[in-house]
């Protein structure tokens, strides 16, 4: 453990402005949903009605998860903020404990670091020192900011309490994932596996009423705290005590490898190369192959899942025109179960744009590993090398997204024994790609321009979901709502669509990566 404190100084010196930013997001979310509540729903009666409907509709449950006091602005607040809090906070903390772990070991600064007074378990110790504290305070301001509003202390104490355990356990879950492979990538994918399982375990079991598997989910547990709601304050311990187990397996496995190895030993490749890779896109397609196969998988479930329930939600929701008119809001002029699948297909745009995202950032990663100066050294000029990893983003998440929508399909198709629903809801999951394509090509243009400043494309992804999902209820002005590319998007299914909006950001899209590419051809590579 020799040199942790000097560890966790430089990590907040290296995050001095990414975990601010981080905080602020999470913390601002549960403080304005809060503020939006109280406004839209001053009555006790109206706040019982929509309590009624919400217990009533297991689509809603799937997404939101069950309310435990309708009657209070307290319990609503919790109903509405929990989930999405609790996932920023568990992205937040495995992102930051993979980036001060395997990321250090990756590229070679773990180990000049660790020919100084360093301990070997002073890297992971720091980050889960960095990331706990970090939890911890969200946890404080959230408190802070809930009682200000005049909600009771105990709730607001036991609403941070329940984000900063979610956050604690992915930290954890993190520092086990940083020991199994060779690559931060891959430990940052696994442990993002590890939070879309707990997403959709929690989602069946709240909309099936199989609280056996929300139990089985950390975002179960953070709804099961019961904030405002006679709280259930050993449910905060359970997070902290699976926390810490997460941590003693971590350092076990430090133990079983040595510095830059993973536990997991790296499969080995054929003596010779398919003929393929001797071109710029086969070697993008061999790069992105098993992200793009993993991601369509998880759009499958989601998929199959969401399709399954859209049929009963436009039942329930048909019987409640106050939530009827809230949904119609985020959904356009359609019927009630084609407003719930382009709510769904909405979310899951904004995770197909994480897909892009993350794809076009593997231009930087090969770039920061010195592959980029190798291949470009041979017969392979910046721009091919440059569109053939943006072809990858672009034709992946068109890829994710069709898998999406056709699982959509196939589940709705089977509840209401209509067949066409399957290409039909498959042609309203591409609708949501114009927007994907833009993000990629905002992320392109950051990586020709700004290299050392990519990290913003996730701020500005993580901004068009907060403008989407909770424009309306944070009573955001209309024209910084429509600065999100998927603000212009057409309602589909069941509402007209214009092709209009996505011309104009397919075009966008081809602009901000033409820009994007032009301007790193003319820049230096930049090393680690």
């Amino acid at each position: 453990m020799t040199g942790t404190m000097a560890l966790v100084r430089l990590a907040l010196r290296r995050d001095r402005s990414l975990l601010p930013g981080w905080i602020l997001v999470i913390v601002g979310v549960v403080a304005g949903t809060a503020s939006a509540i109280a406004e839209l729903y001053p009555g006790m009666d109206d706040r019982l009605a929509l309590g009624l409907t919400i217990g009533s509709t297991p689509a809603l449950q799937a997404i939101t998860g069950p309310v435990y006091d309708p009657a209070s602005v307290g319990g609503l607040t919790a109903w509405r903020a929990t989930t999405i809090a609790a996932v920023l906070a568990a992205l937040m903390s495995l992102l930051l404990v993979t980036r001060h772990t395997r990321a250090e070991e990756e590229s070679g600064r773990a180990e000049l670091v660790g020919a100084c007074a360093v301990g070997r378990h002073a890297f992971p110790a720091a980050a889960l020192v960095v990331a706990g504290g970090a939890n911890l305070l969200i946890a404080a301001l959230i408190t802070a900011a809930l009682t200000a509003q005049g909600l009771p202390v105990s709730g607001a104490l036991a609403f941070g309490l329940a984000i900063a355990g979610t956050g604690w356990i992915f930290a954890g879950v993190a520092a086990v994932t940083a020991q199994l492979t060779e690559h931060a990538r891959t430990a940052n994918g696994l442990a993002a596996a590890v939070l879309g399982a707990a997403f959709l375990l929690r989602a069946a079991g709240d909309a099936g009423g199989w609280e056996a598997l929300s139990w089985a989910s950390p975002l179960g547990w953070a709804q099961r705290v019961r904030a405002f709601a006679d709280e259930r304050w050993w449910v905060i311990g359970l997070a902290l005590l699976t926390a810490v187990t997460l941590v003693l397996v971590a350092a076990a496995l430090i133990r079983r490898r040595d510095l830059g190895s993973g536990v997991l030993p790296p499969r080995t490749g054929p003596a010779d190369a398919p003929p393929y890779l001797s071109s710029a896109l086969g070697l993008a397609w061999r790069l992105h192959r098993g992200g793009v196969l993993g991601w369509a998988a998880g759009f499958a479930v989601m998929g199959a899942l969401f399709g399954a329930l859209a049929h009963s939600a436009g039942q329930i929701l048909g019987g409640n025109p106050q939530l009827a008119a809230i949904l119609e809001r985020l959904g356009g002029e359609s019927t009630l179960v084609d407003t719930f699948l382009v709510t769904v297909l909405g979310m899951m745009g904004l995770v197909a744009g994480a897909f892009a995202v993350q794809a076009v950032l593997r231009l930087q990663g090969e770039e920061a590993a010195l592959r980029a100066e190798h291949v470009l050294s041979a017969a392979v000029t910046r721009p091919r090398w440059a569109l053939a990893h943006l072809l990858m983003a672009w034709a992946g998440s068109a890829a994710v997204l069709g898998m999406g929508g056709l699982a959509i399909g196939a589940a709705h198709g089977i509840r209401t024994g209509e067949p066409g629903q399957v290409i039909r809801l498959a042609a309203a999951a591409w609708v949501q790609l114009p927007a994907v394509w833009v993000a990629a090509g905002l992320t392109m243009l950051l990586y020709g321009l700004l290299p050392r400043l990519t990290a913003l494309a996730w701020a500005m992804l993580l901004s068009f979901a907060l403008l989407g999902q909770l424009g309306e209820v944070l009573q955001l002005p209309e024209w910084m709502q429509r600065l999100s590319p998927y603000s212009h998007l057409p309602q589909a299914p069941g509402g007209e669509l214009d092709p209009a909006p996505l011309i104009w950001l397919a075009v966008l899209a081809l602009v901000l990566a033409g820009v994007g590419v032009a301007a790193f051809r003319r820049r230096d590579l930049t090393g680690a």
